[in-house]
């Protein structure tokens, strides 16, 4: 071998800083299983894999998720690997990303050399934003309806590269919000110097699920006739329709897709990814220095790293792993639910609840009631009681809800697969009992 090469233990003690020994033991990849429908109710064997306390209606899932056991024991294999013999399971494992990005490569309908993985949306935010190749003059158009994590990235990325950052808003009243208007509005915004539309798929601010396609048809639409350096990106913060929704990334139409997997999706606490067409990633910088064998190489021998990739965007170090490895099973799981079941039935726990409101006179519904412009999360407003008053209620009957953090405050439910009919009409009778 060339000694410029850099073999593969080379490049972990490089690293890791650490000799490899033996006696690791080894750990099997479980084999999804579908859950077996309970008798009555077809979804108490989905709700059966977590450790959810049952003295609670938990309905603020999409902040943090609780694990399901397939995930909560690959983590524990990894962790109790690690914990014997961490040199060589790290390099047993350190460069082979399948069990993560295979999985998740199915469930997105993507090719696995697509796919960075992160610790978070907002990680995959920040690195994304912070990476594309843009220059002073050039736009960013976002909305004023998108999250700190959006704005905050994208104000940072403005900060050190000179371009601007431009917020429209795409709805008055979110109750009343439709998907053609939202699309017009974004094309309409679109001027010459745009080179990224920065957009989330479902607001966490008022549950408006935003029309991605039809928003990627008004971009694709505004780049013809533009030379390749001008062209647009249409990036999209997905973490509250990725696990909700039966979509891929063809389906969305999008350029670059960031994803937190820690909350519908059901994923280890402290993972996310970032899409990206292969084609695109060149346009991207790295960050934070990657632990890909091609950059490493590259240092190694003095030369220049080639062009982007997915890989170079997961950012180095060491992390979680007993976390990050077990991710694979998340995907796995929901895809042996089936996606368009897991949407079905996230949409008909949400479409009771806000039928219910909307009948309560003294409720205001934000989110609108339409299956096209909603997902998992309903906000609302009680009449006489503050967002803060209408949750610590709730809390106070064993039922866990949120405000929204956001300058205009609504209560929050977001009804997901670990709930039940009993569960929303419990919800109802509380906010009905508040008139």
């Amino acid at each position: 071998m060339d000694d410029s090469t850099v073999n593969r233990r080379q490049f972990l003690a490089g690293l890791a800083a650490s000799t490899a020994v033996i006696g690791c033991r080894p750990t099997q990849q479980a084999t999804p299983v579908a859950p077996e429908p309970a008798s009555g109710d077809q979804w108490a064997s989905v709700r059966s894999e977590f450790e959810l306390s049952p003295d609670w209606i938990h309905l603020a899932g999409f902040l943090l998720a609780s694990h399901p056991k397939r995930v909560r024991d690959a983590i524990e294999r990894h962790r109790r690997a690690l914990d014997e013999n961490p040199a060589l399971y790290v390099e047993q494992r350190f460069l082979d990303p399948t069990p993560m990005l295979g999985p998740a490569a199915a469930y997105m309908g993507v090719r696995r050399e697509e796919i960075a993985l992160t610790d978070s949306t907002t990680m995959g935010l920040g690195v994304l934003y912070s990476g594309l190749e843009l220059r002073p003059g050039d736009e960013i158009l976002t909305t004023t309806h998108d999250h700190y994590s959006t704005h905050e990235s994208l104000r940072l990325a403005a900060e050190r590269t000179g371009i601007t950052v431009r917020k429209v808003a795409l709805y008055d009243r979110a109750s009343v919000a439709s998907a053609d208007a939202m699309a017009a509005a974004i094309k309409k915004s679109i001027g010459p110097a745009t080179r990224v539309v920065a957009i989330t798929w479902v607001h966490s601010s008022t549950g408006v699920k935003t029309p991605v396609r039809g928003i990627a048809d008004a971009v694709a639409a505004a780049n013809t006739g533009r030379a390749s350096k001008d062209r647009m990106l249409l990036c999209v913060d997905g973490v509250h329709g990725f696990g909700v929704e039966d979509a891929t990334m063809s389906d969305l139409g999008c350029d670059f897709f960031v994803a937190g997997t820690h909350k519908w999706l059901f994923g280890p606490r402290g993972t996310g990814v970032v899409w990206g067409r292969a084609e695109l990633w060149p346009q991207v910088r790295p960050t934070i220095p990657h632990f890909g064998m091609a950059a490493y190489e590259a240092w190694m021998k003095g030369v220049a790293p080639p062009a982007t990739t997915a890989d170079m965007m997961t950012p180095g170090g060491f992390h979680s792993f007993e976390h990050r490895w077990a991710l694979g099973e998340a995907f796995e799981f929901h895809r042996a639910i089936g996606k368009s079941k897991v949407a079905a039935r996230i949409h008909e726990l949400n479409r009771q609840c806000k039928e219910g409101l909307a009948g309560m006179k003294h409720v205001t519904l934000q989110t609108p009631l339409a299956d096209d412009v909603s997902s998992g999360i309903i906000t609302f407003e009680v009449a006489g009681k503050t967002p803060e008053q209408v949750v610590k209620h709730l809390h106070a009957k064993r039922i866990i809800a949120s405000t929204t953090p956001y300058a205009t405050s609504y209560a929050r439910v977001a009804p997901g697969l670990l709930n039940s009919a009993a569960d929303v009409d419990a919800v109802l009778r509380e906010v009905r009992s508040l008139a």
